[in-house]
């Protein structure tokens, strides 16, 4: 089967008759004839039954035609497509996958300000954990941003040692909290699983059958069955609870100037194991320069977060522990 074969069966559908599309594709009609019984044998169906009013199509006819309509749509657009872009250089892909955290976000968006004379097609997503472990694996991302902790290193390692992803720290940082300015829990210095009783818990959807070591918050014991839990889908919707309720969660703790809610703060857990943030690549491949180019963003991104973090940190009021 081959376009030009699908070209005459349709226009013979367009003129009505062999002998019209023959004149209008300036072919010979015994030509275009043999071409389509060719088809016809080849496929084992009669598109159309022949008479002296012209053609009649068959209902197999009728639904090869849709078929062939489509296709031959779809080539030219993928013609119109690289004809047009023939004299152009292909652009450059780069792809992020991250937990959702501001600042990979600011580090993502700082390349995109960096100037550039060719063309490019650039992506971040941000998902869960095990969305983008198997996103660097598949190749769907050229780096993934990710975090661990001491109680999900081990599992989570030995999945990425399966995939030959290495893990490459870039900070540790104490667990912190989440929650409003004004929250009871802000006045504290540091916070204590006990002093989080009584407090809903923000979390972050994740598929069914993911571990818990793959949540997007830092485990905590306590908060494996929490009492209440209000569970939302993007980090915007999760600033806006913590920034008008009493719950709160955790994670990272680092906030930033620009991208990060003015009435949400962190408190750190000074009794937890630290968080390690990091990025993750395939293993005994070398990072492409736009990925090393963004992982030196990332790692200024995060030291910036930490400046803001801890300045916000010191302007709290009695920020001591009773």
């Amino acid at each position: 089967m081959t376009f030009q074969q699908l070209t005459y069966v349709v226009e013979i559908s367009k003129c009505g008759s062999i002998n019209k599309a023959a004149h209008k594709l300036f072919l010979s009609q015994s030509g275009i004839s043999t071409a389509v019984r060719e088809l016809e044998e080849e496929l084992g169906i009669r598109f159309f039954i022949r008479s002296n009013r012209g053609v009649e199509f068959t209902p197999e006819g009728k639904e090869f035609l849709s078929y062939a309509v489509s296709l031959l749509e779809q080539k030219k657009r993928i013609e119109r497509l690289y004809g047009e872009s023939r004299n152009l250089s292909a652009p450059v892909h780069f792809s992020v996958s991250t937990q959702r955290y501001p600042f990979t976000e600011s580090a993502f968006l700082k390349m995109l300000q960096t100037p550039s004379d060719s063309r490019f097609a650039y992506e971040i997503k941000e998902t869960g954990m095990d969305a983008v472990i198997d996103d660097v694996y598949d190749h769907r991302a050229d780096v993934g941003v990710i975090f661990l902790t001491e109680l999900t290193e081990k599992i989570i390692c030995r999945l990425l040692d399966a995939r030959d992803l290495s893990f490459h720290e870039i900070i540790a940082v104490p667990p912190c909290i989440y929650v409003r300015r004004d929250h009871p829990l802000a006045k504290l210095s540091s916070i204590e699983e006990e002093d989080l009783d009584g407090y809903p818990y923000v979390s972050f959807e994740h598929a069914q059958g993911v571990a818990v070591d793959f949540s997007e918050e830092c485990q905590i014991a306590s908060m494996r069955k929490p009492g209440r839990c209000i569970v939302v889908n993007n980090r915007s919707a999760a600033m806006n609870v913590l920034a008008r309720t009493d719950a709160f969660t955790t994670g990272s703790g680092l906030l930033l100037e620009d991208l990060s809610p003015k009435d949400v703060v962190t408190i750190p857990m000074w009794s937890k194991a630290p968080v390690r943030l990091g990025w993750i690549h395939p293993k005994n491949t070398k990072p492409s320069s736009l990925t090393e180019s963004f992982v030196r963003l990332l790692e200024s991104s995060i030291q910036e977060s930490l400046r803001y973090t801890q300045s916000i940190r010191q302007g709290l009021p009695n920020s001591t522990r009773p």
